[in-house]
């Protein structure tokens, strides 16, 4: 078998192509929590704490010198980060827990009883015609 011709089992696979498409979903919905927290979230609680925009926070380590921009920790930005990633990690676990309840009522529901199989139907009408 062809180097290429393996690739396109690989890739025509259902497994790659849902895991494509998760990024991509993933991707865009990353950029959705991303204005969410800093559009709508960041905001009000920045006013609350005195109007501080956290991406602005920072501690200067080193001052700029002839043209060069300062050294500086953006702590700022990481707080940011971490509330991104609490939202997307919220928003993930309300979506497996939304499909795992589904999955539970799917569970739940009664299974209808199986069928018999032809033979033990078979035998079933041989008893009764004995016991007669």
């Amino acid at each position: 078998m062809s180097m290429m011709q393996e690739f396109k089992e690989f890739a025509s696979k259902g497994n790659v192509v849902d895991l494509a498409v998760g990024i991509i979903i993933g991707g865009a919905f990353g950029k959705i929590v991303s204005s969410l927290v800093g559009d709508v979230l960041m905001p009000p609680l920045g006013l609350l704490i005195g109007g501080v925009d956290f991406r602005d926070l920072s501690v200067t380590l080193k001052m700029a010198v002839l043209g060069a921009a300062p050294v500086q920790l953006r702590y700022g930005a990481f707080i940011q980060t971490v509330f991104d990633f609490l939202i997307i990690a919220f928003a993930v676990f309300l979506l497996i827990k939304g499909i795992n309840a589904l999955k539970r009522k799917k569970e739940s529901a009664p299974a209808e009883p199986p069928k018999p199989s032809p033979e033990a139907v078979l035998l079933a009408e041989i008893r009764d015609l004995l016991r007669k």
